[in-house]
C-alpha cells in the first residue's frame, strides 16, 4: 500500500424527483427527497463495528444527487477464489456478526452480495453499502430497485409486484442473501453468471417451488453434486436454514450465530497480498497517520484540498448534461411532464471512486513527533511548548482551513477529551484560543460541564404524550434555519421536536416561548446523532445565559436585561446612546430577539458557531457586550439615521463581521467592571473564594429605578479593585458630589468635589450645566477614562451622570450605595484644601 493509497471511496446516486406537486398536506413546500435521504443517512455515521465499512460523509449535490463517502478496501469477496470450507465459515460468522449489529439498529442491508463484501489487509470481512436501503426509506426515495437480483430473497420480488408498495423488507432477506453467497463459496462457482436479468429473476422465483433442499437443487443445476456431497451435514444444514423459502420460518442473524457450525474452529481469510503490496502496507502501518481515526483523516483530507465531486467527475460517475437536453415535450398545468428521455444517471451505479490520500500524506509528512503526541501536562515556561504561535495570529477563518494547524488542534483536543472531565480546565484554556469544527459538539458539551448518564435521563422523559405546546413547536420548526439541509430534513424536524418537547416537559417551571427553537438549532446540528447531548447542552445553556427568560411572565426579566443593555451603551458609546434616545429608538424595538435567542435567530449557523465558541467561555453578561459590538459595527449607519431608517435597518440586519464582533466583545468585556452589568435575575454564581462585604456589593434595583437612570452603577468592591490596581488607578477619576462641608470632613483620596448643588439640571444646554471651575478642567482631562460619581444618594447622583453623558463623556457611572460604606477600607480620609 503506497503512502497515498486510498482509505475511503465515494459512490453516488440520484434521488427521485417529486412529480409536479408543489406543496404537501400542511401547505408547506415538499422536502426534496435528496434532503430526506441526507438527514436520514446521518445516523449511519455513528455505526461502528469491526465488520462494517464506516460511513464518513454524506454530501448533497445539485439536481437531487447524493454522494456517499465510506471506508474503502481494494479487495472484495468477488476477487477471492478457491476458498476452503473453514474460510467460508469464518466469512459467514463475520457477516452474521455485522448483520446482528445492523438489525439491533433497525437496519436491513438488502444489498448483500460479494461485491459489497470487502476484505481488508488483515483479512477481515467488511460489509459495504449496508445503509443504502435505510437512507432511501426502503427504496421509496429513489427510482431504482435496491439489491443484487441473484442474491435477493424471492419474497422481495413478490412484494414489489403486489399492491402493498409500502411493505419494506425485514432483516431475514439478508439471511437469504447470505445463503446464496455461501452457495457460491462452497460450490466454488458463480451461479447463473451467463443469464440475463429476466432469466435470473425467474430462477430465483423458481426456488420457491423446490420440494427438497434448495442448496441441493442449486448444486445439481451447477453440476457440483460431488462437491455438495463432500460437505459436512452441519454446513448443509446452515445453508439450508439460510435458504428457507418461507421468511416466517427463516432464522434471524442472532439465532444463526448460535448454530453448531460455529462451534468448530474456522479460518481467517488470507489477504493474498503480493510482496510489493505487503511492503507498502507495512510502510503505511509505520506512518503515524495510520494511528488516527478514519473520520479525522477524512476531515484532514478535505482540508488538504480533497474534492469528492471532482474525483467523481474525473472517473465519469458525474457527467454534466446540457439543460436543453432535459426539456420535456409537454408539461401540463399541474406540473406533470411527458416526452423526457430516461436519464441513465437515475439508475443505480454501485461503482466506487477511490479517493487518493497522496495530497494529505505529503501535507503532513513533515510534522514532528510532538504534533502526533502532544504534551498535555506542561509548565508554561518550557521552551518550545507553543509551536503554533504564528498560526494562532491568523484570522479564524484561515486557521479553520489550515490543514497542519487543524491537525495539531484535533490531536491535542482528542487527548484532552479522552481525559474529560478531569482535563476540563485544560480544555477551557485551549478553548480560549479556538475550537476546531471537528470537535465542536463535544467541546461545547465540555464547556457547559455536561457529564454523567445523560442518555438515560433523556430516554426517561415522556416525548409521546400530547401537550399544549405541540402545535406551536410544529409551527416553529419548519421556519427555523431551514436553509440548512440537515435541519430542514424530515429527520431533522423529528429530532427538533423530540429535543424541544423533552426540554418543555422536564422544565415545568417554564413555558415554551418562540425563540427556544433557535436556541436548540446549533446544539442539534452539532449533535445530530446524539439527541441526549443536544438536550443536555440546551438544558445547561438556558439557566446560564437566560435564567428565568422562559417564565410565563418574563416581562421583569427582559426589561431588566434591556435596561442594563442601555446602560452599557451609554457607558461605552455616549454619542450613540444619546442619538438613540433622541429618536426614541429603544432596545425593546430590536434587541429582544437578539438576547432571547442569544443571536441564533438573527445570524446563520456558521456565524453562531464562531460567536458561541467565545460566548460559552464568558458569563451571563457577555451577550450584552456582543449586542454592543454589533451596534458599534452599525454605528456609522445608525448615527445619521432617523427612527424609520433604524427600524428598516434592523428588520433586515446588514452583514456583520462576526470575528470582529467577537474580538470587540471580548475587549469591551475586559475593560468593564463586572458590577456594571449586574442583574438581579441572573443565576447566582458559585460562592467566591473570598468573603466580601455585603455593603460593597450590588443589591437588586427595581426595573423602574433602572429605567430612570441613564448610566450604570458600580459596586464598592469594583471601585476598590480599580483603586488598588497600579494598572487601572491612573485611569479612574472619582467625583464626590456631596456638599463641600461633607467632602472636607472625609472623602475618597484623590477625588475631586463638584457638589450637586452647583449643577443646573434644568437647562437644555448641557455644556453650560456645570459652572466653570478648576475641577471642570480636571474632569475634561479625564475624558475617555472611567469617571465614578460618588455621593450619599445614587438616584440624585444619576442625574449628574446624565449631564456628563449628554456632554459625550464615556465610561461614566455612579457608586452604588453611600460613600459611608467605604469607611474602614483605607481609602477615605480628610481633605486638605
Amino acid at each position: 500500500m503506497e503512502s497515498g493509497a486510498p482509505l475511503f471511496a465515494g459512490m453516488t446516486f440520484l434521488a427521485m424527483r417529486h412529480s409536479g406537486e408543489l406543496c404537501g398536506s400542511n401547505g408547506l413546500p415538499l422536502t426534496p427527497n435528496s434532503i430526506t435521504i441526507y438527514g436520514r443517512a446521518q445516523m449511519l455515521k455513528k455505526l461502528e463495528h469491526p465488520n462494517l465499512c464506516s460511513y464518513l460523509d454524506i454530501i448533497r449535490g445539485k439536481h437531487e444527487r447524493t454522494i456517499v463517502v465510506s471506508e474503502y478496501h481494494r479487495k472484495t469477496l468477488k476477487h477471492m477464489k478457491n476458498l476452503n470450507v473453514g474460510q467460508a465459515i469464518g466469512i459467514a460468522k463475520s457477516i452474521l456478526d455485522a448483520l446482528s449489529y445492523l438489525n439491533s439498529h433497525r437496519i436491513v442491508h438488502r444489498c448483500l452480495s460479494p461485491e459489497n463484501i470487502h476484505v481488508d489487509f488483515d483479512g477481515n470481512i467488511k460489509l459495504l453499502n449496508y445503509g443504502l436501503y435505510y437512507m432511501t426509506g426502503g427504496g421509496a426515495d429513489v427510482s431504482f430497485p435496491i439489491g443484487s437480483p441473484k442474491y435477493t430473497a424471492p419474497e422481495v420480488f413478490l412484494m414489489s409486484n403486489s399492491k402493498q408498495k409500502s411493505c419494506q423488507s425485514g432483516p431475514k432477506v439478508d439471511i437469504w442473501s447470505l445463503g446464496m453467497i455461501m452457495v457460491d463459496i462452497l460450490l466454488g462457482c458463480s451461479l447463473w453468471s451467463d443469464l440475463k436479468l429476466g432469466q435470473c429473476l425467474r430462477k430465483v422465483l423458481s426456488l420457491l417451488h423446490c420440494d427438497g433442499s434448495v442448496f441441493e437443487r442449486l448444486a445439481r443445476e451447477a453440476d457440483r453434486m460431488d462437491v455438495y456431497q463432500g460437505l459436512d451435514d452441519v454446513v448443509k444444514d446452515f445453508v439450508n436454514l439460510c435458504l428457507t423459502k418461507n421468511p416466517r420460518n427463516r432464522p434471524t442473524a442472532m439465532q444463526l450465530i448460535d448454530h453448531p457450525l460455529f462451534l468448530e474452529n474456522y479460518e481467517k481469510l488470507d489477504s493474498n497480498m503480493d510482496d510489493a503490496s505487503m511492503d507498502s502496507f507495512q510502510s503505511w502501518k509505520k506512518n503515524r497517520l495510520s494511528e488516527r481515526s478514519l473520520s479525522e483523516l477524512y476531515c484532514m483530507w478535505r482540508l488538504a484540498g480533497g474534492d469528492v465531486p471532482g474525483e467523481m467527475k474525473k472517473q465519469g460517475l458525474i457527467r454534466n448534461k446540457a439543460p436543453i437536453l432535459s426539456l420535456p415535450n409537454l408539461v401540463l398545468l399541474e406540473g406533470t411532464s411527458f416526452g423526457q428521455c430516461r436519464d441513465q444517471a437515475m439508475l443505480l451505479d454501485l461503482r466506487l471512486v477511490a479517493l487518493p490520500m497522496s495530497s494529505l500524506v505529503q501535507r503532513l509528512n513533515h510534522l514532528p513527533v510532538t504534533a502526533f503526541y502532544p504534551l498535555i501536562e506542561v509548565k508554561s515556561d518550557i521552551i518550545g511548548v507553543d509551536e503554533q504561535s504564528d498560526a494562532e495570529s491568523l484570522p479564524l477563518v484561515i486557521r479553520e482551513r489550515d490543514t497542519e494547524y487543524q491537525f495539531r488542534r484535533i490531536v491535542l483536543y482528542d487527548s484532552l477529551l479522552k481525559g474529560y472531565p478531569y482535563k476540563r480546565p485544560a480544555i477551557l484554556k485551549e478553548a480560549h484560543k479556538d475550537i476546531p469544527p471537528f470537535f465542536r459538539g463535544r467541546l461545547w458539551a465540555a464547556l457547559l460541564d455536561i457529564r454523567g448518564d445523560i442518555e438515560s435521563k433523556y430516554i426517561s422523559v415522556d416525548k409521546e404524550t400530547p401537550t399544549d405546546t405541540d402545535r406551536q413547536i410544529e409551527v416553529d420548526i419548519p421556519r427555523c434555519h431551514q436553509y440548512n439541509e440537515l435541519l430542514s430534513s424530515c429527520e431533522g424536524h423529528n429530532k427538533f421536536k423530540r429535543v424541544l418537547k423533552t426540554w418543555v416537559v422536564s422544565h415545568p417551571q417554564y413555558v415554551y416561548w418562540q425563540g427556544l427553537d433557535s436556541l436548540c438549532a446549533p446544539f442539534l446540528f452539532l449533535n445530530f446523532n446524539d439527541e441526549a447531548r443536544a438536550y443536555a447542552c440546551l438544558s445547561a445553556f438556558v439557566p446560564k445565559y437566560l435564567h428565568n427568560f422562559f417564565l410565563k411572565d418574563n416581562s421583569a426579566v427582559i426589561r431588566e436585561y434591556l435596561a442594563k443593555f442601555s446602560h452599557l451603551i451609554a457607558f461605552h458609546d455616549p454619542v450613540l446612546a444619546n442619538h438613540l434616545h433622541d429618536i426614541n429608538f429603544v432596545p425593546e424595538l430590536f434587541a429582544i430577539p437578539w438576547f432571547l435567542t442569544m443571536f441564533s435567530h438573527v445570524f446563520p449557523l456558521h456565524k453562531i458557531f464562531h460567536l458561541w465558541d467565545k460566548l460559552l467561555l464568558g458569563d451571563a453578561s457577555f451577550p450584552l457586550y456582543v449586542g454592543l459590538a454589533i451596534l458599534q459595527q452599525l454605528r456609522d449607519t445608525l448615527l445619521p439615521s432617523g427612527f424609520n431608517e433604524c427600524i428598516l435597518l434592523f428588520s433586515d440586519l446588514p452583514e456583520v463581521d462576526i470575528e470582529k464582533c467577537v474580538n470587540t466583545s471580548i475587549e469591551l468585556y475586559c475593560n468593564t467592571p463586572r458590577s456594571i452589568t449586574y442583574r438581579s435575575h441572573e443565576l447566582p454564581c458559585k460562592q467566591r473564594a473570598v468573603d466580601l462585604d455585603p455593603n460593597l456589593e450590588m443589591s437588586p434595583l427595581t426595573v423602574a429605578q433602572l429605567q430612570n437612570e441613564f448610566s450604570p452603577r458600580i459596586s464598592g468592591t469594583d471601585l476598590l479593585q480599580l483603586l488598588n490596581s497600579k494598572a487601572t488607578r491612573p485611569k479612574v477619576l472619582i467625583i464626590d458630589v456631596r456638599d463641600h462641608d461633607l467632602y472636607k470632613e472625609g472623602a475618597i483620596m484623590c477625588s475631586i468635589n463638584i457638589p450637586l448643588g452647583f449643577i443646573d439640571f434644568e437647562t437644555e444646554d448641557y455644556d453650560s450645566a456645570i459652572p466653570s471651575c478648576p475641577e471642570l478642567s480636571v474632569l475634561c482631562n479625564f475624558k475617555g477614562k472611567i469617571i465614578i460619581l460618588a455621593g450619599d444618594d445614587p438616584a440624585e447622583t444619576a442625574k449628574f451622570c446624565r449631564v456628563l453623558v449628554r456632554r459625550n463623556f464615556s465610561h461614566v457611572c455612579c457608586l452604588h450605595n453611600s460613600i459611608d460604606a467605604l469607611k474602614g477600607k483605607g481609602i477615605i480620609g480628610p481633605v486638605l484644601i
